[in-house]
């Protein structure tokens, strides 16, 4: 079953009109790129049933406990065990699957926030932003499943913008995504992204050509 796009046609044109509106004051070249996740984190299926079979275990427990002659060593209470260890194996790795928020849960930080910075940095070169002439090429990542955005400048943008320049547009974008309004995020973001660099010194010049393609890359 072919997957659900991330925008609507009107929706990609408003991301696109934010583009060319946001380029219309900077010598700066904006890419949006968004994608569902930056990584498939194969490591929460084994911990989803391994934390269900544990949260199983413990359900056993307490059942027998509190079950008047009810015996953990007889032979039908260890024949249920199983049964126990896998409901909770199971609906765990259904949550896992179902529940993003969940998901999240089984996933240490380090690993979410390295993803990003690898899919940003190939999301560079796969759009080529590296190609434009005074090296003004500027990538706003958005990755949907880590609730995460990355912005990553060429080196004529990173001569005057420092990481830290990004935060307020980062944050812009990532409450949108919280908040279920991924396109008034965005376009938001991008908008402060033409704000910033013209504020930095990268207004537009008079001979600033469109080098690399004003529409968002999902």
């Amino acid at each position: 079953m072919p997957s659900k796009p991330l925008f609507s046609p009107q929706e990609g044109a408003q991301i696109k009109d934010a583009v060319e509106k946001a380029e219309g004051r900077t010598s700066g070249e904006i890419v949006p790129v968004i994608v569902a996740s930056s990584s498939e984190y194969g490591e929460t299926d084994w911990k989803a049933l391994f934390f269900g079979s544990l949260i199983g275990l413990v359900s056993y427990e307490v059942y027998a406990f509190y079950t008047p002659g009810w015996d953990v060593g007889n032979e039908f209470s260890l024949a249920v065990l199983p049964s126990f260890l896998l409901v909770g194996a199971l609906l765990f790795f259904l949550a896992a699957k179902n529940w993003p928020f969940f998901r999240r849960l089984l996933i240490a930080n380090q690993s979410l926030d390295e993803s990003v910075h690898t899919g940003a940095k190939q999301a560079f070169l796969d759009n080529e932003v590296f190609l434009t002439k005074d090296r003004t090429g500027v990538v706003l990542y958005v990755s949907l499943f880590e609730h995460r955005v990355e912005v990553l400048g060429d080196k004529g943008i990173n001569a005057k913008v420092t990481a830290e320049d990004w935060t307020e547009i980062v944050a812009v974008v990532v409450q949108g995504i919280r908040e279920g309004k991924l396109v008034d995020g965005l376009i938001a973001g991008i908008e402060g992204c033409g704000e910033l660099l013209e504020k930095l010194g990268l207004e537009r010049q008079s001979d600033d050509t469109n080098e690399l393609s004003n529409e968002p890359q999902f």
